[in-house]
C-alpha cells in the first residue's frame, strides 16, 4: 500500500534545517549550543493513516520538538498491517536519531501478541523518548439504542445473551479488544463485528446499522457534541476533561481501563547524547502551553505534568505492563493474524 507523501510539520523549522541546524527564536540556550545533532531533518514516522489520533499528535509534537531543538522535522505516515509496517521501519533504520517512531499503544503493545510474526520486538528494538499522553475511547450508541447508561447497556445484554452487536476496525484491533475486555469483566455477551478499517464501522453505526462501537475521543467527539452519536462512557478509570458529565466504565464495571496512549520511541542502538537530547527537547515541547492547549482540546491527556513528566524508564515499564495485559486479553478472546 503506497504510503501519503511526507508533510513538512513547521515551514519555518524546515527553514531553519536547511540552514544547517541553526537554533530557532527563544530555543533554550542548552540546546542553541550542540551543533552536532539535529544537522537534517528528523523524520518522525507515524504507523498510521493521516488524520488519526497519533498522526493529530505526531504533527502538533513534531512541531514543537523541532522548535525546541533549533531544527526541523516532518512527519511520514507509514500505514499497513495494523502499525506493523512503519514500526518495522524504524526498527531497522540507521541508528542516528534521525528516523523516530511516534506510535500508540495498540500498536506497540497489543500487536506482538496478536500477530504471530510483528516483524519487531516492542522492548529490545526500541528506546522510550517520552510518554506525551493518553486518549480515552468511548462507548457510543446509535441515538436509537434503547439504552442510555451503562447499567442499562449491561442489563439488557444479560437479557438478550449474544443477541447486541459491537462494530471495530478489525480483528484485534483496540476497539475489538475494549468490547472483549467489558464481556469478560461484566459477564455479558457482545456480539463483535469487525470491519475494515475505523470508517466504514463508524459510518454503519452513525447510520444505525449496529447499533454499538467504541471509538478514540479526538475522532469521535464532533458527532458526540453534534448528537449523532451517544456517548455511554469513557473507557478510561477516571472522566474525561473533553467530556465530563460521561461517566468511566469503571464507575459501573470496576478495574475496567482501557485508554489508548501515545509515545516517542527511537530504535535501539541512538547513541546516548543524541537521546539525552530528544528527551529534554520532548519535556520543553511537554511543559509549552500553547502544545499542551493544542493536544487538550483535541482530548489528549496529557502525561504528567510540566514539572514532572514521565521519564523513559517509567514509559517502559509502562509498555512492559501494556504488553502483559493485553496479551491476556488477545488469549482469552481467540483473536489472531498471520
Amino acid at each position: 500500500m503506497p504510503h501519503a507523501p511526507s508533510v513538512a510539520v513547521s515551514r519555518r523549522a524546515l527553514c531553519a534545517g536547511a540552514l544547517g541546524a541553526l537554533a530557532i527564536s527563544g530555543a533554550p540556550a542548552v540546546l542553541a549550543q550542540g551543533a552536532a545533532y539535529p544537522q537534517r531533518p528528523i523524520v518522525l514516522i507515524v504507523p498510521q493513516a493521516a488524520g488519526g489520533t497519533n498522526d493529530i499528535v505526531g504533527r502538533v509534537a513534531g512541531q514543537k520538538l523541532a522548535e525546541k531543538l533549533g531544527g526541523s522535522a516532518v512527519v511520514e505516515n507509514k500505514p499497513g498491517a495494523g502499525g506493523n509496517i512503519g514500526t518495522q521501519a524504524v526498527a531497522k533504520a540507521p541508528k542516528d536519531g534521525y528516523t523516530l517512531l511516534m506510535t500508540i499503544s495498540s500498536s506497540q503493545a497489543i500487536n506482538p501478541a496478536l500477530y504471530k510474526t510483528p516483524g519487531f520486538d516492542p522492548v529490545a528494538d526500541f528506546r522510550p523518548i517520552a510518554l506525551i499522553g493518553s486518549v480515552p475511547n468511548v462507548l457510543l450508541a446509535h441515538p436509537s439504542f434503547p439504552a442510555k447508561t451503562v447499567p442499562e447497556l449491561l442489563a439488557l445484554a444479560k437479557a438478550q445473551p449474544g443477541q447486541l452487536q459491537y462494530a471495530s476496525a478489525g480483528n484485534g484491533t483496540l476497539n475489538h479488544l475494549l468490547g472483549e475486555m467489558l464481556n469478560q469483566m461484566a459477564g455479558i455477551e457482545l456480539q463483535h463485528v469487525p470491519y475494515k478499517g475505523v470508517a466504514p464501522a463508524l459510518n454503519d453505526v452513525l447510520g444505525g446499522q449496529l447499533p454499538l462501537m467504541f471509538g478514540s475521543l479526538p475522532s469521535t467527539l464532533a458527532h458526540i457534541k453534534a448528537g449523532r452519536l451517544r456517548a455511554l462512557a469513557v473507557s478510561s478509570a477516571q472522566r474525561s476533561p473533553v467530556l465530563p458529565d460521561v461517566p468511566s466504565i469503571a464507575e459501573s464495571v470496576p478495574g475496567y481501563n482501557g485508554t489508548l496512549w501515545i509515545g516517542l520511541f527511537a530504535p535501539a542502538g541512538v547513541p546516548k547524547d543524541v537521546l539525552d537530547r530528544l528527551g529534554d527537547g520532548m519535556r520543553q515541547a511537554l511543559a509549552d502551553k500553547e502544545m499542551r492547549d493544542k493536544l487538550e482540546a483535541q482530548g489528549v491527556e496529557l502525561a504528567g505534568t510540566p514539572a514532572k513528566p514521565v521519564t523513559p524508564d517509567e514509559f517502559a515499564d509502562i509498555l512492559k505492563q501494556d504488553i502483559a495485559k493485553w496479551a491476556r486479553i488477545v488469549k482469552t478472546s481467540g483473536a489472531t493474524i498471520n
